[in-house]
Order: C-alpha cells, then sequence, then structure tokens
C-alpha cells in the first residue's frame, strides 16, 4: 500500500523557544511593560466594539456576494495577527523581546492566500462559525489550562531563570489552534477544516 502524502494545513505558526537564562527583572513586570503594546493594538482594532482589527464582515460579505477577497484587506488581516500574536508571545513569557510593530522577530505566522475562485465555496461564510463552535469550545477550556502554564512559567523564570519547554510547547500549541481556527472560520482564508491539534 502507498502511503498518502497529506497536504499541510495552510496556516501556520510557529515560536522560536528561546533557550538560556531569561530577564527575570522583564518577567516579573511583563503585565506592566505590555500595556504601551496592548493599548496601541486597542488604537488599531477601533476598541471593544469592533471586530478586533480583523477585517471580518466585509471580507464575509465580499467572498459570499462578489466571490473575491481582496489581497489588501488579506495583508491587513494577517499582518494585524502578526502583531497580535507578537503581543501575546511576550504576555505569555515566550519571548523577552519587546514585540514589535513591524519586524517579524521569533513568531512566525504564514497563512496562503486563498484563490477565492477555486478554493473557497460561496456559501461557507454563512456557516463557518457555526462549524468551529466545537473548536471555540475545546480551546475555552485550554485556554484556562494556558493562563495556569503562564503562571507556572512566570515563576519557573523568576526563581530559576529558564522557562520549561514543555509550558512553551503546550503554549504555543494553543495559540497554532486558535491561529488556525480564526482563519477558517473568521478571516475566510481557507474552507479547509481545523485539526484538532496542538501541533
Amino acid at each position: 500500500m502507498s502511503e498518502v502524502s497529506q497536504k499541510p494545513y495552510p496556516v501556520s505558526l510557529t515560536v522560536d523557544f528561546q533557550d538560556g537564562p531569561r530577564d527575570r527583572l522583564t518577567t516579573a513586570f511583563r503585565l506592566i511593560l505590555a500595556v504601551p503594546m496592548a493599548l496601541l493594538a486597542m488604537l488599531i482594532g477601533g476598541g471593544e466594539d469592533s471586530s478586533g482589527g480583523l477585517l471580518i464582515l466585509p471580507t464575509t460579505a465580499m467572498v459570499l456576494f462578489r466571490k473575491k477577497y481582496p489581497r489588501w484587506w488579506f495583508d491587513w488581516n494577517v499582518n494585524f495577527m502578526r502583531l497580535m500574536l507578537r503581543i501575546t508571545a511576550y504576555v505569555a513569557l515566550l519571548r523577552d523581546e519587546y514585540p514589535s510593530t513591524d519586524e517579524e522577530q521569533a513568531v512566525h505566522l504564514d497563512i496562503a492566500y486563498p484563490d477565492v475562485e477555486t478554493e473557497l465555496s460561496r456559501g461557507m461564510p454563512l456557516v463557518k462559525w457555526l462549524l468551529a463552535i466545537p473548536h471555540l469550545f475545546v480551546l475555552s477550556f485550554l485556554g484556562i489550562a494556558v493562563a495556569v502554564c503562564v503562571i507556572a512559567t512566570w515563576f519557573a523564570i523568576l526563581f530559576t531563570g529558564e522557562m520549561p519547554r514543555s509550558l512553551a510547547d503546550f503554549i504555543v500549541g494553543y495559540m497554532r489552534w486558535q491561529v488556525r481556527v480564526t482563519a477558517y472560520a473568521f478571516l475566510m482564508t481557507t474552507d479547509e477544516y481545523p485539526p484538532f491539534s496542538l501541533d
């Protein structure tokens, strides 16, 4: 029997693991240090009443009615997500460098630009959010576990100066899963159902 090669999912996220001693001082005050970046993200995102800076409803309408996905909308969404992931990696203690507004740094997000005519079904934007509910349910519980891991990481770095690799892998896996669901259900970049996986 020949092995069937499985095509990789069109959304990938990796965060380089920071080896060696960590900065205990910035770790101790990480939430305070992250406030300027959080405020910047809120300003870009338009506050609490918007979709957080992502072009979700316009993209949904464009795919549904015009079968198009303007490239600059896609680029905006991907770059905004990259910024948010750098901030998340900083707050989750995955990295010590302060999040850049424009440089990739150690957070690598790749989302394939869809060929709307051949890869996206016109009616799927109406039901993707519904199909994503099982993922969102699981992710809500995993989010609690991630919060516990971040707290454990905070203590580990303060007392040992290092982050346990297993905690970093779990947090990055959660972020990866969340990004795949967001790309599928809200950014409309793929019709391929996301895997229930941290890998």
